[in-house]
């Protein structure tokens, strides 16, 4: 058996990237809205069925835009999941908006509609929610409360991409929906993004946003004779390098999927009997929602033991981090947020919570390996 290092990711390569990397180096267009930046949106709206999509510089620079669309302010509120990613809240903190946070659903690692009903108030304007791991939130109970009170849902499907609830696609559930190309995402372009909307009013706003609050986009379209600045915005843009890459990648998005999912399902079934005697929590994927297969993640009964099987696992040549620090804890999220509640289960998912190596390419003795060294700790 190798000895090897199991790392925790490794980027996809697929086998076009070079060729069309090629081809925008060789033409006289290697900045953004180029034919590569046309295949690949084109490819991405068959994937998520969204009506409208605008390749970004990442997920980041999409929840900003999804900011700037739903035009916060600093009277306004946001509800967000203190388990997340600092780009959940810091996107909307820009905006000058409060972030308020709310706790999760201790099964998933995903937003609870219960605890975001008992935050929220008259300036709640929007509530932002990742599907972690690639497993849809509770959109049921989380789309009921926006439409009771008239508040948007922003959908910060980073990992989602592919998923589905209920036979829908994540990201076009809410009002705005966000996606990450980053190289740790299962789909890449080394850095990038794309912003999926459902609203055409909303849609003609967003790609004025993107170029710089300009109508260069209508420009390009051939509906005006030039262009001029309309509106605030900045520079959301993806150059045609980086879109050529991810043009290859989503050619091969089934690829890469099978792959992904045939690590995920050698740990789940391989896993059961040892987390039943140690007392650990296994990913959990509702009946009723299609995951992607973006991470594998355990939970041990505390802390330390979680920091333990870290350690243990490390040793044996495999990498397998923790996640997110809760974002109520920060030093950010206590100066620009709030929390009118305790996120004790965000606290204790982000204290126990273990990932476990997960790549298209992972070979079934890296697999072993992981499965033997897991199942080697107690607890």
């Amino acid at each position: 058996m190798s000895t090897d290092r199991v790392i925790f990711s490794r980027p996809f390569r697929a086998r076009r990237e070079l060729a069309n990397l090629e081809a925008v180096l060789a033409s006289d267009h290697s900045h953004g809205d180029g034919r590569f930046t046309a295949s690949a949106t084109a490819k991405l709206k068959t994937i998520t069925e969204a009506p409208h999509a605008l390749l970004t510089t990442s997920c980041t620079s999409a929840l900003e835009m999804a900011g700037l669309l739903l035009e916060l302010g600093p009277d306004d509120e946001v509800i967000v999941p203190s388990f997340a990613f600092t780009s959940t809240a810091t996107a909307m903190a820009l905006r000058g908006a409060t972030c308020v946070f709310a706790d999760i659903d201790p099964e998933t690692g995903n937003l609870d509609p219960e605890s975001v009903a008992a935050v929220l108030t008259e300036r709640t304007k929007a509530v932002v929610v990742i599907h972690y791991g690639g497993v849809a939130a509770d959109m049921a109970g989380l789309l009921a409360l926006a439409d009771a009170h008239g508040i948007a849902i922003v959908e910060d499907n980073a990992h989602g991409l592919g998923g589905r609830w209920r036979d829908r696609p994540l990201g076009t559930l809410g009002t705005l929906g966000t996606l990450s190309f980053h190289d740790t995402k299962n789909v890449h372009c080394g850095e990038g993004g794309a912003l999926l909307l459902t609203d055409e009013i909303l849609m003609s706003r967003a790609e004025i946003i993107r170029e710089k609050g300009t109508d260069r986009a209508r420009f390009l379209r051939g509906a005006v004779d030039k262009y001029s600045w309309q509106d605030i915005g900045s520079s959301y843009l993806p150059s045609e390098l980086n879109a050529a890459v991810l043009d290859a990648q989503l050619d091969e998005f089934e690829t890469i999927q099978t792959g992904r999912h045939r690590v995920w399902d050698a740990y789940a079934a391989a896993l059961p009997d040892w987390a039943r005697r140690n007392e650990v929590r296994l990913m959990a994927v509702p009946q009723d929602r299609t995951h992607t297969a973006h991470l594998y993640y355990l939970r041990t009964p505390t802390e330390r033991q979680r920091d333990d099987l870290i350690a243990h696992l490390a040793a044996r040549g495999i990498s397998a981090p923790f996640h997110y620090v809760p974002l109520d804890s920060s030093p950010a999220g206590l100066k620009l947020g709030r929390t009118p509640k305790p996120c004790a289960r965000s606290a204790e998912f982000s204290g126990t919570v273990v990932r476990l190596p997960l790549w298209p390419d992972l070979t079934e003795d890296q697999i072993t390996r992981v499965i033997d060294a897991v199942t080697a700790y107690t607890v």
